[in-house]
């Protein structure tokens, strides 16, 4: 008679299953995966219309992404971003340990320097509409505000998950649910950095920005 399939609720049996069986982080990250495949497809349908759109016809007049963004600004939003990806994974290697604080801290840093992106993205975007370039000027400023404001909404809902985990990892600790969460989370958040990246280099950078 075989014995019962222990239930992952400590750090050595996250993964300890047998071999013909999915162990249930590898279920929870799988499924994660297919929705992070979605979100890919609707970020690439918004640059194929960027794309369309980039040209002074649909601009109406009003400048393009080298009249309207700064390219050390979005360098600078690069760096903060990747810098807060960084702190989240490294706070994740904890997950390994059961070190709580080093995920705790981790997340800290992370979500701070997250908001501080966010910060900076709102500011661009309410400067432009406050001279006159807002999404109702032009078609191409629409596309362009929609994959910004898309990008920043993603970040947000991010920020918001990094809040919730630092006070259930807090509180519960390092159980399997709260460890399956933070493992998406990270892969979360590293897609939307991998995002940023391209619309630094597509937007900020083939638009000829100035600096």
């Amino acid at each position: 008679m075989h014995s019962e399939k222990p239930k992952p609720n400590a750090a050595t049996s996250y993964w300890d299953y047998d071999a013909d069986e999915h162990d249930f982080i590898s279920t929870r990250t799988f499924g994660f995966w297919l929705y992070l495949l979605s979100d890919a497809l609707i970020f690439a349908g918004l640059f194929a219309s960027y794309a369309v759109m980039d040209n002074p016809m649909s601009a109406f007049g009003h400048p393009l992404a080298d009249g309207l963004l700064s390219a050390s600004r979005g360098l600078e939003q690069s760096f903060i971003v990747l810098a807060s990806v960084l702190a989240v994974s490294i706070g994740s290697i904890g997950l390994k340990t059961g070190n709580k604080a080093l995920v705790l801290g981790g997340l800290a840093v992370g979500g701070v320097l997250g908001a501080l992106f966010i910060g900076f993205g709102v500011s661009d975007l309410l400067a432009m509409a406050a001279a006159g370039n807002g999404p109702e000027a032009s078609g191409y400023l629409s596309i362009l505000f929609t994959l910004l404001i898309t990008h920043a909404l993603h970040m947000a809902f991010g920020l918001l998950w990094i809040v919730a985990m630092f006070i259930h990892i807090a509180r519960w600790g390092l159980d399997a649910m709260n460890t399956a969460r933070l493992l998406c989370l990270r892969m979360f958040w590293q897609f939307q950095a991998s995002v940023w990246v391209v619309v630094y280099v597509y937007v900020y950078l083939f638009g000829g920005a100035h600096s």
